[in-house]
């Protein structure tokens, strides 16, 4: 590859742009991904599933501590340097941590210790932090969830949640043994366990009222504490001196209208709910007379946004389907997890220099929306991308960090970890989101699953997209603004069949054919009765060719097939080239065919491509891009995160694309590294390495792009990646 010297017009840009972020408003952006495995302790499989779920900071901001359900502990990372966090261990318990906060270098932690969820138990754990040993416990007669301190850290409450059993009776309630709320007393951090308080909160709300199900406490400078009854959907405000319950009201219901309301594999944000249960999750108060509810629901409801109370029950904002919306813009919509939308769960709140700001973690999207308090409605900052399931955060305004920990572990589907962010509060431009929609014709347009690229003919900057199976009712090509910053989706193509959307299809590439319409790779898979094919389509998405392979073809065909599909030349002398991603049956091992098409006269033939090899998964082509001399091609393996070690541009001569007959002996190609894109996949946000780099192109500039395919959110952060690399005829 070669080097490319800045030049004096360029370090002329990036002075410029270096004085304009001086002088820019203060933005989070993502400094470090911490593993929550890099914690298990030494000889433990680092395949072992991990979570981390509520998360605190010591008082001098310098030690994250947080609890990992799954193996019975919490861990300890050292953020000294924030950018380099650092694996502190773990300590592990007889039963389940379900919440942990710091006092006076104590770690104050729930444990739930049931027998049953007829027999709920839990206990109180206090840990010295400097030597990680269990000091001292207390019995809470109950299962506990959440844990808050008051302001001069002289109290503690603990909301007894007993939770429902989901398998009974479909999870409805009554099921009893009924919840209540703890209030203990602590001086220097020690715990009294002998002031304990139990709160009876029977008879308060109109849901199940014999059963209160209590989900999050909070409290505010007055010792006053809000606690939500999520199931009851209910919200009760207690005297925290005394345990008097205060005020007590319903959370209410919201109507919903611009959303999605079908999980059918099309995202349409067109859709109304009526009378939606808030069912409330995390509370955060904003002053001594307002806080904020996350709407999750658990049960029946689940509203999908939050909402600003006074302590007398009053509706002061009501946010609906507004954070939603704004987070369908950025690709991180979970059609596959409809039900509850993005489903707002944890939530912080805290004061960042003159800005009182809170944090909403919405669970199924993998967003926290950052939101600052005005005092009337709240101002929407920043969608920061948080790994897979956000589920507590904590901010420690005095460096500038706010840290959010991700519940999600799917190692045993070779996926991503479990992982702890950490965000850094200074002055510049938001890293993410990469790439956003606009509205066409008064509707938003939603998007996800990017797998393709290809350039928009003399526009500099201008690309068109497609998505993949993950939206198979909404096949969809997407013209994108990349001159914009973050890029802009502008337009929206359906793809039709006899004038419905087209079924059976999972485009993984495209090529405009010069009159308007496109060339299309869809990857076959048998058992979704879905085809290898060409398909073509005309200015309106309309498809008029089909094309199936050809027998030789198809007598080794799998399932990993055309991942990319670019042309040459025109007229009758256009060829069509698909990048078959592995090998097929007919392949040998560590080769993957390049297949020609020319529709003039319907000859296929191939030539064989040479595949890298790895340490772990397999390795395969995900993009083909013919511009020059050269057919571009993205080569990579299936890892994700640390274990992420292949994710390359290649490039080969168009002089070497010979094409051998099919089922005969094929020519094999040279290829050439053009770059390393992990470093650019990890410099992108500072999160993890991601799999699937999928889509490559070069603009008509001669600029290049790269997208990742962010899986429609199913079982992913949801995170987009969408960058240039610069000028190609430099490499």
């Amino acid at each position: 590859m070669k080097t490319r010297s800045i030049t004096a017009a360029l370090a002329a840009v990036l002075a410029a742009s270096v004085a304009s972020a001086a002088s820019a408003e203060p933005v989070f952006n993502r400094i470090a991904s911490f593993a929550v495995a890099d914690n298990l302790p030494e000889g433990k499989d680092k395949a072992t599933p991990t979570s981390s779920e509520i998360i605190t900071a010591s008082e001098d901001g310098n030690t994250l501590v947080y609890s990992d359900s799954p193996n019975k502990a919490i861990g300890f990372i050292d953020i000294t340097d924030a950018k380099a966090p650092k694996a502190g261990g773990s300590l592990a318990f007889e039963g389940e941590p379900t919440s942990v906060t710091i006092a006076a270098g104590k770690a104050l932690v729930a444990i739930n210790t049931r027998e049953s969820f007829v027999k709920p138990s839990g206990i109180l754990a206090q840990v010295d932090l400097a030597s990680k040993a269990i000091d001292t416990t207390c019995d809470l007669g109950g299962q506990p969830d959440s844990i808050a301190l008051n302001k001069d850290k002289t109290l503690a409450a603990i909301a007894i949640e007993n939770e429902r059993d989901e398998e009974v009776n479909d999870g409805d309630i009554p099921q009893m043994p009924a919840g209540d709320l703890v209030i203990l007393s602590l001086k220097d951090g020690v715990v009294d366990c002998g002031s304990i308080k139990h709160v009876t909160l029977t008879g308060l709300a109109d849901v199940a009222g014999d059963d209160p199900e209590p989900e999050f406490v909070a409290f505010n400078s007055l010792d006053e504490i809000a606690l939500t009854l999520q199931e009851n959907n209910y919200i009760a405000i207690i005297d925290g001196k005394t345990g008097t319950v205060k005020t007590h009201f319903s959370a209410g219901t919201v109507n919903l209208e611009g959303i999605d309301t079908k999980k059918d594999g099309a995202l349409k944000f067109t859709g109304e709910m009526k009378d939606v249960a808030r069912e409330p999750d995390a509370v955060k108060w904003l002053d001594d007379n307002r806080f904020v509810v996350a709407n999750e629901g658990d049960w029946k409801g689940g509203a999908r946004g939050f909402t600003i109370f006074d302590k007398t029950g009053k509706v002061l904002y009501e946010n609906g389907a507004g954070l939603e919306r704004e987070i369908a813009k950025i690709g991180h919509y979970p059609d596959a997890r409809n039900k509850k939308g993005i489903e707002p769960e944890g939530m912080e709140a805290a004061k960042f220099g003159d800005d009182n700001l809170f944090f909403v973690l919405a669970e199924r999207a993998s967003i926290v929306g950052v939101y600052k308090d005005t005092g009337a409605e709240p101002e929407l900052l920043q969608l920061l991308p948080s790994g897979i399931g956000p589920e507590g955060a904590v901010a420690i305004p005095s460096r500038n960090l706010f840290v959010t920990a991700n519940e999600t572990d799917l190692v045993e589907d070779g996926l991503a970890r479990s992982h702890v962010m950490i965000f850094e509060r200074a002055e510049g431009e938001a890293a993410y989101p990469q790439i956003v929609s606009t509205e066409k014709d008064g509707e938003l347009i939603g998007f996800g699953a990017l797998s393709g690229l290809a350039p928009v003919k003399d526009q500099a900057g201008h690309l068109y997209a497609v998505n993949d199976s993950v939206y198979a009712a909404q096949p969809t090509i997407f013209t994108i603004d990349a001159t914009a910053k973050p890029a802009k989706i502008t337009d929206a193509l359906r793809i039709t069949r006899a004038g419905a959307a087209a079924q059976k299809l999972d485009i993984e590439g495209l090529v405009p054919d010069g009159e308007g319409g496109f060339w299309l790779a869809s990857e076959g898979d048998a058992d979704k009765l879905y085809s290898h094919a060409i398909i073509h389509v005309n200015e309106k998405g309309a498809i008029e060719k089909e094309i199936a392979i050809p027998a030789e073809l198809r007598a080794g065909e799998k399932r990993f097939g055309f991942e990319g599909i670019t042309s040459v030349g025109e007229g009758d002398d256009l060829t069509l080239w698909m990048a078959v991603q592995r090998e097929w049956g007919d392949d040998e091992k560590g080769f993957v065919k390049l297949v020609s098409y020319k529709p003039s006269s319907k000859e296929w033939g191939a030539v064989r491509y040479p595949l890298e090899t790895t340490e772990a998964g397999w390795v395969g082509l995900s993009e083909i891009t013919a511009n020059g001399d050269y057919a571009y091609i993205i080569e990579r393996d299936n890892q994700i995160g640390q274990a992420a070690k292949l994710k390359k541009l290649y490039r080969v001569s168009l002089a070497d694309l010979k094409p051998g007959k099919i089922g005969g002996e094929l020519p094999v190609v040279k290829k050439e590294e053009v770059r390393d894109l992990i470093p650019d996949l990890k410099g992108a946000t500072n999160g993890y390495v991601v799999d699937k780099v999928e889509g490559f192109t070069i603009d008509a500039a001669g600029n290049g792009y790269v997208v990742t395919d962010n899986d429609g959110v199913d079982d992913s952060s949801g995170e987009t990646l969408f960058f240039g690399i610069g000028p190609m005829n430099a490499m």
